[in-house]
């Protein structure tokens, strides 16, 4: 092939529009609901839902379909936060929420929806990575790069609470980077609504296991409540979601989970009663700036009457703190 001819063919490869697929006639007994989505390729499963990559017939592009587990097709309480979910993700609308594209039933009746397929990575991920040394994960994230991730996504829970909206369960795995530097912050359907009632569900003791029990069927993921959450309190405002972003920006610091135990029981003594190490006496291996520390643990303080008043506040210090 010339030079010429290749140029005028354009380069191959995934994600380059090709006139075969955007100029493709659309039928007249065209296809509608689940029925448009082909293709399905499972990405992810968990003990509520599952993920496929699908292909929609109609725009030509691919998405990212979620389903809850044919088990839970009757569980009411599931079938309310798997509503919630797309509802609060669709409403927030802001640019560090996962596009959903539509919510509706297959025709076997199952709850579905669909959204934006993100190519990119979580920061349970990168910050594994960066534990395990890998030289790639270190250079291409480095101490500022990992805050401004954290920045963008306490900018996307601040519109989120200014809507009336609190996450319940932020971690790194729900935090995603994606292409173009956008941040997601994904998973919502633990999200409180400020003024409306909560979710019913079964009382949990403290001598569960967490690794049994599913994650986010009560507490949200154990390892990252907040106090107020263990302890059961029914009043529950922002300051949950402070608590829970000073531990991931805790693990961008030191690489490492701040909470551990092998039982509920244990998780939540270590959150309720055992001091917190400090990020420099956790990592003394890592330069930690000083400010960044006191950020830290300004925002992981038990009472909620401590910590930061809101994830507004939090955001301006550190925003003041990348300006200096």
């Amino acid at each position: 092939m010339s030079d010429d001819t290749q140029a005028q063919a354009g380069p191959e490869g995934d994600g380059f529009f090709r006139l075969s697929e955007t100029d493709k006639t659309f039928e007249l007994r065209w296809r509608s609901g689940s029925l448009k989505y082909q293709d399905f390729k499972l990405l992810s499963e968990g003990g509520i839902a599952k993920l496929y990559s699908a292909f929609d017939e109609n725009l030509r592009r691919t998405v990212v379909y979620k389903t809850l587990h044919d088990h839970l097709r009757e569980d009411e309480i599931e079938t309310q936060r798997f509503l919630r979910e797309a509802r609060v993700t669709a409403n927030i609308a802001h640019p560090g929420t996962v596009p959903l594209y539509e919510l509706g039933r297959d025709r076997n009746g199952n709850l579905f929806f669909t959204m934006k397929h993100v190519r990119g990575r979580d920061l349970r991920n990168i910050i594994d990575a960066l534990h395990d040394g890998d030289p790639a994960t270190t250079a291409a994230f480095p101490l500022p790069a990992l805050i401004d991730i954290l920045t963008r996504a306490c900018e996307t829970v601040a519109h989120a609470h200014s809507r009336g909206v609190i996450h319940r369960d932020l971690k790194p795995a729900n935090i995603l980077t994606g292409q173009f530097g956008v941040t997601y912050v994904i998973d919502w359907g633990l999200a409180k609504v400020w003024g409306e009632p909560d979710i019913a569900h079964p009382e949990m003791g403290h001598d569960e296991d967490p690794a049994l029990t599913p994650v986010g069927r009560r507490y949200g993921t154990p390892f990252y409540m907040a106090p107020e959450l263990a302890r059961g309190d029914v009043h529950i405002d922002g300051r949950a979601d402070v608590f829970s972003l000073g531990l991931i920006l805790y693990e961008i610091l030191t690489h490492r989970q701040l909470i551990n135990g092998e039982t509920m029981q244990e998780v939540v003594d270590n959150l309720l009663n055992q001091p917190f190490p400090k990020p420099t006496e956790a990592a003394p291996q890592n330069e930690i700036p000083p400010a960044l520390e006191t950020i830290c643990l300004r925002a992981l303080e038990k009472k909620a009457k401590d910590r930061y008043a809101d994830v507004g506040s939090l955001l301006e210090a550190l925003q003041d703190l990348r300006e200096t």
